[in-house]
């Protein structure tokens, strides 16, 4: 351990920077590349619906406007203080899963509650509630390890917290979200050190469970159907699969060029939403859609790597908060592409930094600002360690 962070102080170039730059990169290039795509995928549908073709693109610009100025005052607070009110969010985040479901106070559309009503903006509670339920669990992981690693019900009493949350979600129904989050819950239990054989018997109860409620709901039968053959049902359930698919076909090495798509002129459904990364392997090719593939890959890596250096300084809270983030946004957008592309069946998630959404924007900004703030963090230490800043 000591060596390890010796190594880490000898790298001055390392330490020379304020901030992670490949880290910053991706983000920014993410960012640039999902306002471009949302702009192209969604002219035609906002010219017929709103008037103008670059509605959702000043939209969604707005959000990613806000959504810095929202990460940036993430980045302004210590982590300590998340730490201390990591339970009094989870407990906020249950309270408001609940008001969504109220009638008069949550908001539907297209069979699911899952909004509330801002008045200047409808807040899709799942999203900030993967950020709650992360701070929530590395503060229970800090505060419970031991316990956690030795015994069944330190184990269990996190995830009865989680199962609430699933449970609240399920009712919505946002089963892509209880996805999202219980597996991230389980990634980040799993990197503090849960035995292998608790993990063994939750996850085959797990599988059981979620087996049993995709085949109790008909529109999840429906989904899965169409997903293991969905040019058997290309004009009903398995339409938007096949339309993304034949999207991807008409993209081959290249693509047919920025703003050519032929599947946004309504032949895909939430082509500037969940399909986007479809309308992107459509306009820019297997070379476009392969790069999008390894600016994720760059992003797990680095932001994997500052919760590893956030735990050679001993702050756990902070490693625990960066594994769940980075786990969080690799593994929804390893779903949505996965979607996009046929290999998992259709969840109505988005796709980070990419896809149009005011609410995940703002909540992926949010997470943003806190893996920089950890980054920061972590380079003021070992530049102290390392004597290049006086110590206070």
């Amino acid at each position: 351990m000591k060596l390890r962070m010796m190594d880490v102080r000898d790298n001055r170039a390392w330490l020379k920077w304020g901030f992670d730059p490949t880290l910053a990169g991706v983000v920014l290039t993410l960012m640039i590349l999902g306002l471009v795509m949302v702009t192209s995928a969604s002219m035609v549908v906002a010219e017929r619906r709103m008037g103008s073709p670059f509605y959702y693109g000043f939209h969604h610009a707005a959000y990613l406007g806000l959504g810095f100025l929202l990460g940036v005052a993430a980045y302004q607070v210590p982590n300590k203080f998340w730490e201390k009110i990591s339970s009094l969010l989870m407990m906020a985040t249950l309270v408001a899963l609940l008001l969504v479901l109220l009638p008069g106070i949550g908001k539907s559309a297209n069979g699911s509650a899952r909004w509330l009503n801002l008045g200047f903006m409808t807040l899709q509670v799942s999203e900030l509630a993967k950020i709650f339920v992360i701070l929530y669990l590395s503060g229970y992981i800090v505060r419970h390890h031991e316990s956690i690693t030795t015994q069944w019900m330190g184990f269990l009493k996190p995830l009865a917290i989680l199962s609430l949350a699933a449970a609240l979600l399920l009712l919505e129904p946002d089963f892509g979200a209880t996805v999202v989050i219980m597996a991230t819950g389980l990634g980040m239990l799993f990197l503090a050190g849960v035995p292998f054989r608790y993990f063994l018997v939750l996850v085959t109860l797990m599988g059981l469970s979620l087996g049993g409620l995709m085949i109790s709901s008909p529109y999840r039968v429906k989904r899965l159907t169409a997903f293991l053959d969905p040019w058997a049902y290309q004009y009903d359930s398995g339409y938007q699969l096949t339309q993304a698919l034949i999207a991807f076909g008409r993209g081959e090495w290249f693509g047919v060029g920025l703003g050519g798509s032929v599947q946004k002129l309504f032949y895909l459904p939430e082509a500037y939403t969940d399909f986007v990364f479809a309308v992107l392997a459509e306009e820019l090719g297997l070379l476009g859609a392969m790069s999008v593939v390894i600016l994720f890959i760059l992003f797990i890596y680095r932001g994997m790597k500052v919760g590893l250096l956030a735990e050679r300084r001993f702050d756990r809270f902070a490693a625990f908060m960066c594994y769940g983030l980075t786990f969080w946004l690799g593994f929804q957008a390893f779903i949505n592409m996965g979607v996009n592309t046929g290999i998992l069946p259709t969840k109505g998630l988005t796709l980070p930094l990419i896809s149009y959404g005011g609410s995940s924007l703002l909540a992926i900004c949010f997470a943003l600002g806190l893996l920089f703030r950890v980054d920061r963090d972590n380079r003021l230490y070992f530049k102290r360690e390392a004597g290049l800043v006086k110590t206070k």
